[in-house]
């Protein structure tokens, strides 16, 4: 079990939990309301709006859950300080010591991203995202977006629990926030838009998941010698969360035949390999996946 309980907390949090998914589906409908409202019935339609939104208010019912679906004035939000938080805090401030002591090595300061806890469905700046896609990173607002629902998931379906487990994909997504800091990201996008079909595109989609992965191995050597985070077994959770979600177990688990040029996250084999290198050794320039001879 990784060592989290006391530790530092990360204040680089935004717990969206409950409400109205924080600007999700609630907020888009309650614009398109509001926009038929001005046309029908212009700036008197919007004022009776705000009366009867303001008197809801002080009757202790949030207008937005109306809008969300919720009963008496939405989702009952979740307390900040529950344990999947503090486990969240915990982990993503070990990335920062971690990080922030790479960056200092190499003269520069890390930015460290803001991870963002949502339930069911969130907005983000690359746009609308259900908890059914999985923990995502979002270049455009350097946010890493999770719903603490996927750990049971990893758990429970893919059959990879423990606490490293979850770890592991936190400590991936910020591989790929160090990707759009250092530029690789750019440079991937770039590549992707001349590539000569969707299969090479792919591939480079699974260079950089695979030195995402690579780039969690690096966090988990230096936390280690850092502060003494793992357990023994810990590493063995996340080689098994790493082939949990390789494309062709996922393909072969959902009757679908493997087909690798489909692949967008590589192999269990190779999410394996590249977590392992960056374990073994520490250093992120072992994690060169877009010039390596072997994936």
């Amino acid at each position: 079990m990784v060592k989290w309980r006391d530790r530092r907390k990360s204040t680089n949090v935004e717990d969206r939990r409950g409400g109205a998914a924080a600007g999700g589906a609630g907020a888009g409908v309650a614009v398109m309301l509001l926009r038929v409202v001005l046309s029908r019935f212009g700036l008197r339609g919007l004022v009776f709006v705000a009366l009867i939104g303001g008197g809801l208010y002080l009757m202790g019912v949030n207008p937005m859950g109306l809008f969300s679906g919720g009963a008496g004035g939405g989702q009952t939000a979740q307390p900040a300080d529950d344990e999947a938080s503090q486990f969240v805090r915990a982990v993503l401030a070990d990335t920062e010591d971690v990080w922030g002591a790479i960056f200092a090595e190499n003269g520069s300061r890390y930015p460290a991203p803001t991870l963002v806890l949502f339930s069911r469905q969130v907005n983000s700046a690359c746009g609308y995202a259900s908890a059914a896609a999985g923990p995502f990173y979002c270049p455009a607002d350097r946010k890493a977006y999770l719903d603490t629902s996927f750990f049971t998931e990893l758990s429970r379906r893919f059959g990879a629990p423990g606490d490293f487990a979850a770890a592991y994909v936190i400590a991936h997504e910020v591989g790929h926030h160090i990707q759009t800091v250092t530029g690789i990201s750019t440079q991937v996008r770039a590549a992707q838009q001349r590539a000569r079909g969707q299969a090479e595109a792919n591939q480079y989609q699974v260079m950089m998941e695979l030195q995402a992965d690579c780039y969690a191995g690096v966090w988990a050597n230096r936390a280690e010698r850092m502060s003494d985070t793992l357990d023994d077994g810990d590493i063995e959770e996340g080689l098994r969360a790493a082939a949990a979600i390789g494309d062709d177990t996922l393909q072969r688990n959902a009757g679908r035949r493997v087909t690798p040029e489909s692949f967008t996250h590589g192999s269990s084999a190779q999410r394996q390999r590249w977590f392992t290198i960056g374990l073994r050794t520490g250093d992120i320039n072992q994690c060169d996946t877009f010039s390596a001879s072997q994936l």
